[in-house]
This record gives C-alpha cells, sequence and structure tokens, in this order.
C-alpha cells in the first residue's frame, strides 16, 4: 500500500532541513560520525519536532514522510569532504510500524541510489517513552537490527526500560543522556553512575556515546570512565552546512594530547597486544575451523563487520560444541552456509581505544568474572586483541610497581607518585587545592609512648584521609608524620574542598585523644623531653594542614616555589587556633 504525500507535506519538506551534528572518538578527536537533525520546523508552523511528528503520525503519513527526510539527510550525506568512512545516525519513530505502507527495502533502495553501504547507517531510538510504548520501541529496534543495521539507543538511563531494553534488544551503541554527563566532574554519583552504565555496555560489547558534551572538564572525565565517543556544543554544534563537518577537530586532539599517560599506557599495551588478523563476520564456519586447527595455540579469534570495526570474538571451544551437533556437522558440508549461521556463534567482547587509560581497561576486565580479554581499536577500526592472560600480567607488574612506591606503613603513595602527580600539575593548565599535614606534638607523643603507638597514630591519620576525603582527592604520605593531598578543583567546589581539608584537621585532633591514658587526656598534656633534651609540657596530637591554591594562570608554577610556600606556610598554620592556613598562587 503506497500513500503519496499531500501538496501540503511536499511543500513542507522543501523547507525543512537536515543539520549534522558530529559525533567524534574521544581518544582521537577524530569524526566518527554525524546526527541528522531536522531544522525549520517553526517555519512549518510548528512549535517542536515533537509537535510536527505527531501531526503526520495523526495523518497516517509518517512512514512516507520519513522516507523523503531519509532521502535529504542521505543527500546532504554524500556533499560531506571524504564522507566515505563517516556514518550517519538517524532518528526513528517508535510508532513506523503502525502506518499501513510500512514495509521492508525501502532504506536499502535508498542506500543504493545513494552508493551507501549499510554499516554506514545507524538507526537511533530514544528510550524517553511511555511505558506503553516500550513493545512498540522493541518491534523497531528488532527490525532494523534483522536488516543489519547499526542500532543505537538514545538518552539512555533516563526511560521507564532501562536494562531490560538493553537486555532484550542488544543494540551496537547506546548514548549516556546529558542528564548524568552535565557538571560529571563535579557530582561523585552521577559518575558513578555514568561509570556504571558505561562500564556494563562495554562488558555487553556495546559502543559508548557521550551526548551533550559542553566543557573540557565533561569530556575528559567521560574519558576517563570508558566513553568511546562524544558529541555536544564543546565538539560542535549542529551545523546546516556539509562543509562545516571536519575530518577531525584539533581543539580536541590538544586536550588530549596534554594528558601524558595516554600514550604511556598505550605503549604498555603493545608490548602484550595479540594482532592476530581478524575474520570478517561473512566469513564461513569451515574457514574459522581450519584456521584453529592450523593454529593449535589460538583459542580466540575477533570478528569485524565489512568496516573492519569489531562486533564480538569466535572461542575455539564454542567452535568444537557447534561442529559436534548434527547441525553443526550438516553446516560444515553446506558450501553456501555463511554469514547468518556465523553470527550465531559470535560472543559479546568488551571494546575500547588503544589510547584508553590502562586502569579503565583492567577496571572493564575486573569487574566481568566471565571475561577472556578486550579487543582494542584504533580510531574505532580493530587493532588487537589484549587477553585476560596479559591483563593479569600488566595488573601483575602494576601492582609491583605500586607497592614499590607506596609507603611501607600506610600504604599510601609514597614521594615517587607524590613528585609526579606536582610535575602533571605543574604542566597542566588546570587549578589545583594542594595541602601538606604536618603531626603537631608527634615527637613528643612517640617518645612517651613508644614507636609502636607513634605508628597507630600515623595509621589513625592515614585512614581519616581515606575515609573523609571524596575519591577524587590525592593522598600521599612523604614519610614520618608528614602527609600530602591534592585535587584538581573549580570556583565552584573550591570552598567545599578547603572545608573538607579542615574537617580533617579537626577530626583528628578529637580522634587521637583515645590514644592517651585516662590521666594524660584529663590533663590536656603530656611530659616529655624537647630536641635540646630539656623536660616541658607538650599538648596532645593535632595536625596542622597548609594549604595551596594553584589557580590555572598562575605565573610561578614551579615546583621549587610550590614547595617554598608550602613549608612556610606550615609554620603559619602552626600558630593559628585552627591549626590551617590557606593561600593562593595567582
Amino acid at each position: 500500500m503506497k500513500l503519496e504525500l499531500p501538496k501540503k507535506w511536499i511543500r513542507n519538506l522543501k523547507t525543512l532541513d537536515v543539520a549534522f551534528q558530529p559525533i567524534v572518538n574521544i581518544h582521537t578527536g577524530k569524526i566518527f560520525a554525524v546526527e541528522a537533525l531536522l531544522r525549520n520546523y517553526k517555519e512549518v508552523g510548528f512549535n517542536s519536532i515533537f509537535e510536527l511528528f505527531d501531526t503526520v503520525y495523526e495523518d497516517n503519513l509518517l512512514y512516507s514522510f520519513d522516507l523523503k527526510l531519509r532521502k535529504k539527510a542521505l543527500k546532504k550525506l554524500i556533499t560531506i569532504d571524504n564522507q566515505e568512512e563517516i556514518k550517519l545516525f538517524y532518528n526513528l519513530d517508535n510508532r513506523l510500524l503502525d502506518m499501513p505502507n510500512f514495509k521492508h527495502g525501502n532504506t536499502g533502495k535508498l542506500l543504493k541510489h545513494y552508493g551507501i553501504g549499510k554499516n554506514r547507517i545507524c538507526f537511533e531510538i530514544s528510550e524517553r517513552h511511555e511505558i506503553s510504548n516500550v513493545s512498540r520501541m522493541q518491534e523497531v529496534l528488532a527490525h532494523y537490527k534483522s536488516e543489519d543495521f547499526c542500532i543505537a539507543i538514545d538518552d539512555f538511563g533516563v526511560g521507564y526500560s532501562g536494562y531490560k531494553l538493553l537486555y532484550d534488544s542488544k543494540p551496537d551503541i547506546i548514548k549516556i543522556d546529558r542528564f548524568f554527563l552535565s557538571d560529571i566532574q563535579k557530582d561523585a554519583k552521577k559518575k558513578l553512575m555514568a561509570r556504571s552504565i558505561t562500564h556494563l555496555a562495554v562488558q555487553l560489547g556495546i559502543k559508548v556515546i557521550a551526548e551533550g558534551i559542553e566543557t573540557k572538564e565533561e569530556l575528559l572525565t567521560c574519558r576517563d570512565i570508558g566513553c568511546h565517543f562524544v558529541q555536544g556544543y564543546f565538539i560542535q554544534r549542529p551545523t546546516l552546512l556539509a562543509s562545516e563537518i571536519a575530518q577531525e577537530y584539533p581543539h580536541v586532539l590538544n586536550i588530549l594530547n596534554s594528558e601524558k599517560r595516554v600514550t604511556e599506557s598505550a605503549c604498555q599495551i603493545e608490548t602484550f597486544l595479540d594482532t592476530t588478523p581478524p575474520f570478517s563476520i561473512d566469513a564461513e564456519v569451515k574457514n574459522v575451523v581450519e584456521y584453529f586447527q592450523k593454529n593449535p595455540l589460538t583459542d580466540t579469534v575477533t570478528i569485524v563487520n565489512s568496516n573492519n570495526e569489531p562486533v564480538g570474538i569466535l572461542q575455539e571451544n564454542k567452535i568444537k560444541e557447534f561442529i559436534y551437533s548434527p547441525y553443526g556437522r550438516s553446516l560444515l558440508t553446506n558450501n553456501g552456509a555463511k554469514k547468518s549461521k556465523l553470527i550465531n556463534l559470535i560472543e559479546p567482547c568488551g571494546i575500547t581505544e588503544i589510547n584508553c587509560n590502562m586502569s579503565t581497561i583492567i577496571e572493564l576486565f575486573s569487574n566481568n568474572s566471565e571475561s577472556i580479554g578486550i579487543i582494542l581499536t584504533n580510531n574505532s577500526k580493530y587493532y588487537g586483541f589484549l587477553s585476560a592472560r596479559a591483563i593479569i600480567t600488566i595488573m601483575s607488574e602494576q601492582n609491583i610497581i605500586h607497592a614499590r612506591e607506596q609507603n611501607p606503613l600506610t600504604k599510601l603513595p609514597g614521594n615517587s607518585m607524590i613528585e609526579k602527580l606536582i610535575s602533571e600539575i605543574i604542566e597542566s593548565e588546570k587549578t589545583y587545592i594542594l595541602c601538606y599535614f604536618d603531626l603537631d606534638n608527634f615527637k613528643a607523643f612517640n617518645d612517651v609512648y613508644g614507636f609502636r603507638n607513634g605508628d597507630r597514630a600515623i595509621m589513625l591519620f592515614a585512614d581519616i584521609l581515606r575515609k573523609n576525603l571524596p575519591p577524587e582527592f590525592f593522598k600521599g604520605h612523604i614519610g614520618g608524620d608528614d602527609f600530602f593531598v591534592a585535587v584538581e578543583s573549580t570556583k565552584e567546589n573550591e570552598e567545599k574542598y578547603t572545608e573538607a581539608l579542615s574537617k580533617i584537621v579537626q577530626k583528628f585532633e578529637y580522634d587521637a585523644r583515645e590514644l592517651y591514658s585516662k590521666e594524660d587526656k584529663k590533663k590536656n598534656y603530656i611530659i616529655s623531653t624537647d630536641r635540646e633534651g630539656s623536660k616541658k609540657r607538650f599538648p596532645l596530637l593535632c595536625v596542622s594542614a597548609s594549604v595551596l591554591v594553584v589557580r590555572s594562570n598562575a605565573s610561578r608554577r614551579n615546583a621549587d616555589h610550590i614547595n617554598n610556600i608550602l613549608s612556610l606556610q606550615k609554620k603559619v598554620a602552626k600558630q593559628e587556633s585552627s591549626h590551617i592556613s590557606i593561600s593562593c598562587l595567582l
């Protein structure tokens, strides 16, 4: 059944236009895709895109209208410079299947007309819907997935179906909703939730887009929690001009290149990477069987699509189970049995970029007890496979290095890690809050109560740091009774962070009293020998904090100057009734 569009809608389509917003690789700044966004809807009399589509739906013209919009988007896509590898994200209305003229194959005809492969189209369906539409949404997802199109779920995390939809529909990509990503670097709860969503998706072999990113800080945080791609005003606003879509975005690349640890992680991974060539998803099962027979030391191969993008893995033991079944033996003798059968054997596997932070890769692997490894990509293309054995080896080496750099008593990072952090702070252009803690009257306590109780006092302070400072704080132990903490800051959270440091001072003074005898607590002092050998009264244990806010534009941002300020300020803090002194490096 074919429903022609009335002249009114044909005129409207001439006015309506498609804008593109780029989606870029969060590790390289290179373009991955563009999302098609409808524009000029107000010029044809509608207050919103939703109102426009509701009207078309009510007129029973939604499918016919949507096909015309697809044609508009595809026609503009091929005008982008070097567009051959750029995907198009196209938003679908969940109600398409309700239309009387809906049928298979129309998108394929359009793609053939414009010379565009199926692997370059990703149909995007929003998770913002009413409960009653969940089944309809799943039908739309199932339809386009059965036709081998890439499927993405938009606005993930704010709908009603949530993880059930993730389980049932098995999308290729999810977009984390902007709600979870707005100012994520300032909100520990949002960061935890976004990290959980991302890691679950990665373990299921699903790629993750951070959408609506508006600041550098949001970009870096999303990169650190494991997102693959990023979209938002910080990258580029939607544009009606295809000529404004770039192949890479230098401002993003410059920010990523400023993080030295990225390249260090990549070098470490390269040593352990298995770069065995992947199999195409179109390969015959018998070819994979023959490969395993000729390569007995190989037990896993990666499967990629026609665009060399990983879609999962095949394990030798799964192939064997398949072969030994009557169905499997029959399949191997059938020369025509190809892709559809191979798909049934593919297992999901975590996928991330070669430039991903090593700690994120380890976390992704560790969170899934059944994981056999992680697939690594380079600008979304297959690059290699990091096996479970390789990751465990890296983890072991890192643990040895970490143990060497820890303070043996408190297990907090020691001097080498503190010095490394200070170097990174000096080279960065961010604002940091630094704090030097020094336990007061520690020698007197140590002399009277002994070294074992002295260690108890140091362990008590280390424990207070761990439990009372947010996870974004770096906590280090310089040695003896000296500690160092640091945190990246903004004007909005500067007061909150300095208040947290002040509470550390107060809590230690309160808790340390329990290390003394009842008599000494009552007296509020102890008698001990000073450095000149004279007996004198010493107050009970407390701690002084020298706090320095290093502004992003500070002119004298060097180690000697920072250390001198903290050292001089420590003496000031000891004289203050609050035991804390705060200054700012501008």
